[in-house]
């Protein structure tokens, strides 16, 4: 079993930047993808960002350019930082993981995902 826990949410100034991290505990093995999706309500949860075991990441074409994920390895700590923000980013922010090598955010969806977090709530105010 895995467990992810998620920190780092709350309100924030359009304009403003986030930053959350997802504590990762328990058997994780060796091959597996870990990554971030968002959920509004009524509508799917959607991938943000997806980091594999090489540290390569990948990113949804609505945070390129202003998002990075990264992985503190020593503290099993997954962290995504999402900058300019706008209130098209509200959203319950998941930290996720997959078994597996295939860890490119444009084929990984909500259904391949092995383990959840609790979620956090982002709040982006204009």
């Amino acid at each position: 079993q895995v467990q992810l826990v998620e920190s780092g949410g709350g309100s924030v100034q359009s304009g403003g930047s986030l930053r959350l991290s997802c504590k990762v505990s328990g058997n994780t093995g060796s091959r597996y993808c870990l990554g971030w999706f968002r959920q509004v309500p009524g509508l799917e949860r959607e991938g943000v960002a997806q980091i594999n075991v090489n540290n390569y990441a990948t990113y949804a074409d609505f945070v390129k350019g202003r998002a990075i994920v990264s992985r503190d390895t020593a503290e099993s700590t997954l962290y995504l930082q999402v900058d300019s923000l706008s209130p098209d980013d509200t959203a319950s922010y998941f930290c996720a993981m997959k078994r597996g090598l295939f860890c490119s955010v444009k084929e990984v969806t909500a259904r391949d995902i092995d383990y959840w977090g609790q979620g956090t709530q982002v709040t982006v105010s204009s």
